[in-house]
């Protein structure tokens, strides 16, 4: 898998695990009166980015 290849799949989970992360932690604060917290909204994007290119580059070396 190319490097490109490898962030367009880490964009793709970001994309889709943030959101369903991001409902269901902030419910309250999208459906309801509560306060949306942007900064746990932003990790919770990052950090299946972040997981996804550290493993997809852990199996690419391990192939080596």
């Amino acid at each position: 898998m190319s490097t490109a290849q490898q962030f367009k799949t880490a964009i793709i989970i970001s994309i889709v695990v943030g959101t369903l992360l991001t409902l269901i932690n902030q419910a309250e604060a999208i459906f309801g009166d509560a306060e949306l917290v942007w900064f746990k909204v932003i990790l919770t994007y990052i950090v299946p980015f972040c997981v996804s290119i550290y493993s997809s580059s852990a199996a690419r070396m391990a192939t080596k």
